[in-house]
This record gives structure tokens, sequence and C-alpha cells, in this order.
């Protein structure tokens, strides 16, 4: 017999008591997922990072600010989760990025807008030996001499942005075939790392990859016939 002011309900439905406790447990994991997880820096540098991206496959030169706001933003995110090597690429990029601005306005001829152009088979296989040496070296050096976490995927995907950035300031259209292998290993690493806004815009640039690399190829003059 129940209670005065006691509620009934129908068999087969959850009882109250068990629904609360359903609702107050997805609202945690809500904040312990897009809160707690998430800080205002994070959420710049989203936004700046996703704006640089999209201004880079129009080829428009104001990416490059944007990219300058964004890897300021990453920077002080990657010390306080002890992603040294992440860190220290964003201070690489912030010179790479000042570069690319120059470059993209008068690397072209007669001082003028830079055009996109193919990587040539010696800068391939210079770009590769590097990246693998400097992977190898910084990695070590990690591992060795600091607490970073995952010291040799960490230097694998600094190294290879750096690539990856000077190939871009360069307007080097293969640029975007290493950005879509360098930031799949992005979204493994920031989703161990519980920086799930991070893993959500690095999931996108592989997209948005993808038709940076076409939609630069379309800008390209047809090849000349033999």
């Amino acid at each position: 017999m129940k209670g005065k002011g006691e509620r009934s309900y129908p068999a087969g439905l959850i009882s109250a008591p068990a629904c609360f406790q359903s609702h107050r447990a997805a609202v945690e994991l809500f904040q312990e997922l897009f809160i707690k997880g998430f800080n205002l820096l994070e959420v710049v540098g989203f936004t700046a990072g996703l704006l640089y991206v999209l201004l880079n496959i129009r080829q428009n030169v104001w990416c490059w600010p944007a990219g300058l706001v964004s890897v300021t933003a990453y920077l002080i995110v990657f010390w306080e989760v002890r992603l040294y090597a992440d860190m220290g690429l964003q201070v690489f990029y912030i010179g790479l990025s000042l570069y690319g601005w120059y470059y993209w306005l008068h690397g072209g001829r007669d001082d003028g807008e830079a055009p996109v152009v193919r990587l040539a088979r010696r800068q391939a296989a210079v770009a590769a030996l590097l990246g693998l040496a400097g992977t190898a070296l910084m990695g070590y050096l990690l591992a060795r001499f600091t607490d970073a976490d995952l010291p040799y995927w960490d230097s694998a995907t600094t190294v290879f942005s750096l690539v990856a950035t000077w190939m871009t300031a360069r307007k080097i259209l293969e640029n975007w075939l290493l950005w879509i292998a360098v930031d799949t290993l992005y979204v493994f690493i920031y989703v161990y790392k519980g920086l799930y806004l991070t893993s959500v815009l690095f999931a996108l640039y592989l997209v948005l990859a993808t038709t940076g690399y076409f939609a630069w190829k379309r800008t390209m003059p047809a090849p000349e016939p033999a």
C-alpha cells in the first residue's frame, strides 16, 4: 500500500529515482567532456585554426593572421597538458606564419603573388630525411630528459607539421597530402589526452585538407604538351 503523495509508475517503465540518476549521469558526462575538457584558449585556438584552413583553401593571405592567433592560443594549451614538442612547434609556427604571409604576397614573378607549385623530387627526399631524423632526435630527447607524454608520436607530428607548414608557406601543392597523414595521427593523440574539441578540429582538418588539395590543384596551369 502506497503512502500519501507517493506516485506509482506503470509496470515496465523506469522508476523515478533511476530516471533521475540516469539524467544526472548524462549531465556529469557532458560536463566532463564538453566543459571540464575545454578552456577558453582551446576554443580560441579551435576557431582561429578552422578559419586559417578555410582561408588557406581559398589562397587568401589573411589565413596567416588567423593562424598566428591559433598557434599562440595552442602554445599555452599544450604547455598545460605537457605536450612539450607541440608547444615548441607553435613557436616555429609563428615564424613560419610570418614567412608565409610575406612569401604569398611577394614570392611570385616580379615580386607578385606566389603561384601554386609541385614538390620537386629532391625537395621530397630532403623533407623525408629531415622529418625522420628530427623525429628520432626529438623523441629521444623528450623521453630522456622530460616527463613528456607520447614523446615519439608527439615528435613525429611536430617535425612533419613543420615540414608541411614550410610547404604551405611555399605554396607547394603536396602540403595537403602531408597534412592528411599528420592530422590523422593528431586525432588519436588528442583523444587520448582528453582534448576533445581539438580532436574534432583535426578531424575537420582531414576533410578540409582533401578539399584544399583539389582546390589548389584546379588553380594550377595545365601541363604543356610534350
